[in-house]
């Protein structure tokens, strides 16, 4: 009989396991007078189902609970909204949500002792609370058959901003509603960051501790319809703002154009307001936007006495002498509680074994704003009234700024990497202890002196053997070799490049300069900027890239790392870049036709080669003039590959980290879905459409108006005369017909705003070939655009964006001719 019921007694014991640990809704999107929630109960929203109301608990480690609204359809919980987030309750099943006397009310059911309220007075039994679809908890009443709305979630936002709520200025109070942040990650608890609307600025502020600014979004701009420090909102096509200013209040709301995008604004742990949408193929958040765009731009995100540098993971550490004030907290990446001295100054303590206090010098540091300056006192005079005053706790001097004093705690310290000449030299005041002794010092060098005598003469033939064998390397000082790749030191490629003097350009990675080894090679070298990866990780990327071997790829013969120092070494590329050829009016460096056709196809290749014969798939992300190389023999070279991944940015999930350059962006760049290998071809089209006319795409006319070259281009195409009008003029006609009529063709089908619709990079090289055809293309709606007058860069119009949606969502017919006209492109035969 045992036997018998211990799988029975298993089963019951499983069920009743799940219904305790697991939330499970009670059919309902609404609490009644005569319906709460408690436990594991949860009320989900109508009719989608999106949003779901019940108690949660952010961290497995602490017994924590919290009333909250999440996205329900998602597998990562992101709560959007929290009632109790500075009362947690340690029992949720000893609570209950509920109606009491007109108010929404979390209570303690045995006591009846409440944790958080609404705070109405309108005792009624008809009052009920409803979640809709957008993530709103709304309370009403029912008045003369009609619903009057009491209370809304949306008026008491937590850390989230979600579509169609709104952050206000409230005329009447005046003061304004605030996003603040969570404490950290497994903390609702009031954080230090805080979002909020400044009333006379009509601006978005961002505040440390409710008290100090530290960003703005800039003034609103009714015109452009965007804040004047956030131009990515010109990109931002899923999203319509508005600016509401009446007698009792301002604010602005944005909704979203399109259903299908889910997207929410969020108040960062880390200071930075992020704005995310959901990527429902790889189930997770995709940030498409954030500010301050560096981390250490957020004010004393380190907290006091912690540095923060931008070039390192983790961005923060304790200064000498000083250690985490909590552990624990900076394992979540909260780091408010700064660090806390390690050894008590001289005047703090009464051990005879502390003497005297001393300074430890740190150099190239943002400093915090100074409590004390003299423009006086010399360098001596500056420490001494330092060492005098027990509360001083740093001093720094410079001819330009004087004497700086700091008598309380250091905030927002940064420390600069070593090219960035923005920073002061910091003295630290720090206790004896903290120094090394010089007598025990003094012990260790005489020891050190004496064993090293007779090390020396046991080495003096090893080094003169030694000698003859370095003679006969002729790369300078290396550090080794990776693989095919050699790791030269920085001294060596700072002799080589003549202390990095000759500049040959720069771009979103970095600047590139010129350099001769001393065996008479020229190399370029490519000093990374921006660089967060740690020196395992950075080599292991490069010996990737470095095995990456094609002949219109740009060849990386080496690399550089010591400390904060990232450097990459190319081969010299003596006839420069396209955009050198292109862009300019030397007719004695005019690339003729045959040669503009040539550097296409080769062009094509290369990125063919990345997407398609590498073994993972790498995307370019910043296909443009600059970019293309060209050898001796004007072969082209794509340059910058596998940078994206090697300088840590995301291409594909973080748009803000995004070097990719306006004017070639596929339209996926700012519609905040995952980007692909089409993206490099949307950027290749731009492209050919710039080597075909010898000029860039958008470009002011001589009457003052701006003009966009690939509509133009594309017009003709589908006119199919006069191709020959939309060649490079410098070139007088002397051009085949047929083949500029192809690749403007080509270019057209490259830039369509669907990238299904768009040709593969092997495609492309088939039919630069002359192995397929190409049909006619339809006109891309993107080109129906308007160029901002001062940064010449294409923007989307809100009625093409809105047509474009409607396209896509219309009817499988549209969609089946695009198919069938890209299919008849696959199937043509060989020429």
């Amino acid at each position: 009989m045992e036997n018998n019921y211990n799988p029975w007694l298993k089963l019951c014991c499983l069920i009743l396991y799940l219904s305790v640990i697991t939330p499970f809704s009670i059919g309902t999107d609404r609490i009644t007078v005569n319906q709460s929630i408690s436990g594991n109960q949860t009320i989900v929203s109508k009719p989608e189902g999106m949003f779901e109301l019940g108690f949660f608990n952010p961290s497995r480690r602490s017994s924590r609970y919290y009333i909250g609204i999440w996205y329900k359809k998602y597998s990562v919980q992101t709560v959007v909204w929290v009632a109790n987030r500075e009362n947690p309750i340690y029992d949720k099943h000893s609570y209950e949500l509920k109606i009491l006397y007109g108010n929404l009310v979390l209570t303690n059911g045995s006591n009846s002792s409440t944790i958080w309220s609404t705070k109405l007075s309108a005792a009624s039994n008809s009052v009920e609370a409803v979640l809709h679809d957008s993530g709103n908890l709304v309370l009403t009443v029912s008045r003369n058959s009609s619903k009057e709305m009491l209370w809304q979630s949306f008026d008491e936002p937590t850390d989230t901003w979600l579509p169609g709520g709104k952050l206000i200025f409230n005329k009447t109070r005046n003061q304004p509603q605030r996003l603040i942040s969570w404490k950290n990650k497994e903390d609702p608890s009031p954080g230090l960051f805080s979002l909020e609307l400044e009333r006379k600025g009509k601006q978005y502020v961002i505040m440390w501790n409710r008290a100090r600014q530290y960003w703005t979004s800039g003034a609103w701009n009714d015109q452009e319809q965007i804040f004047s420090q956030v131009p990515e909102m010109r990109l931002s096509y899923n999203y319509n703002f508005s600016y509401i200013d009446n007698e009792n209040e301002s604010y602005f709301i944005y909704s979203v154009y399109h259903s299908t995008v889910v997207s929410r604004f969020v108040m960062d742990t880390s200071g930075q307001v992020k704005q995310l949408t959901w990527l429902e193929n790889s189930q997770e958040w995709n940030l498409f936007w954030s500010n301050p765009k560096q981390q250490c731009e957020v004010y004393a995100f380190c907290g006091a006495y912690g540095s923060c540098n931008q070039n390192s993971l983790p961005y923060c550490d304790c200064l000498k002498g000083y250690v985490p004030n909590s552990g624990d907290d900076w394992g979540l990446n909260d780091y408010s509680k700064g660090c806390l001295r390690k050894a008590p100054l001289r005047c703090e303590s009464s051990s005879s074994q502390n003497k005297g206090d001393r300074f430890y010098v740190y150099s190239n540091i943002i400093m915090p704003q100074s409590l004390s300056t003299s423009n006086d006192a010399t360098i001596e005079d500056c420490k001494a009234s330092c060492l005098n005053n027990c509360s001083c706790r740093a001093y720094a001097f410079d001819d330009s700024s004087g004497c700086s004093v700091w008598f309380e705690d250091l905030l927002n310290i940064q420390q600069l990497s070593d090219g960035d000449t923005k920073g002061r030299t910091l003295f630290l005041r720090l206790a004896a202890a903290e120094f090394p002794n010089k007598s025990k010092k003094k012990l260790v060098v005489g020891i050190v002196v004496g064993g090293s005598v007779l090390v020396i003469l046991a080495l003096l033939s090893l080094s003169f053997a030694l000698f003859w064998k370095r003679k006969t390397r002729t790369l300078g000082s290396t550090k080794g070799v990776e693989g095919s790749l050699i790791a030269f030191s920085y001294k060596a490629l700072k002799t080589a490049t003549k202390n990095f003097s000759d500049k040959l350009g720069g771009g979103g990675f970095g600047s590139v300069f010129k350099g001769t080894l001393p065996d008479s090679s020229v190399i370029a070298v490519k000093k990374l900027e921006s660089f967060s990866q740690g020196e395992k990780q950075f080599r292991t990327e490069v010996s990737t890239i470095g095995t990456i071997q094609h002949v219109n790829l740009v060849r990386l013969c080496g690399f550089c790392s010591e400390g904060a120092e990232k450097l990459l070494v190319y081969d010299y590329m003596p006839n420069g870049s396209l955009e050198s050829r292109l862009f300019r009016n030397n007719l004695s460096e005019l690339l003729d036709w045959t040669k503009r056709y040539q550097i296409a196809l080769g062009t094509a290749r290369g990125l063919s080669y990345l997407h398609e014969k590498c073994r993972d798939c790498i995307i370019h992300c910043d296909i443009k003039p600059e970019n293309i190389l060209l050898d001796a023999e004007f072969c082209p070279k794509v340059a910058d590959f596998g940078l994206a991944k090697l300088v840590g940015r995301d291409f594909s999930r973080v748009l803000t980290t995004m070097r990719g350059t306006r004017g070639y962006l596929a339209p996926e760049w700012i519609s905040g879905v995952a980007i692909t290998a089409k993206a490099d071809v949307f950027s290749f089209g731009m492209m050919l459409f710039e080597l075909v006319s010898g000029r860039r795409n958008a470009e002011q006319s001589a009457d003052g108006t701006l003009r966009f070259f690939p509509k133009w281009a594309a017009s003709k195409v589908a006119e199919g005369v006069d191709i020959i009008n939309v060649l490079d003029p410098r070139l007088e006609g002397n051009a085949d017909e047929q083949e500029v009529m192809k690749i403007c063709k080509l270019a057209c089908w490259c830039i369509q705003d669907n990238e299904n619709q768009r040709p593969s990079m092997g495609q492309v090289v088939q039919i630069l070939e002359g192995v397929l055809d190409v049909n006619m293309p339809p006109m891309p709606r993107s080109l129906q655009v308007f160029v901002d007058n001062q940064d010449s860069i294409m923007f989307y119009t809100e009625s093409s964006l809105t047509q474009s949606s409607q396209t896509e969502n219309t009817s499988s017919a549209t969609s089946s001719v695009t198919k069938s006209s890209l299919s008849t492109v696959s199937r043509t035969s060989v020429g």
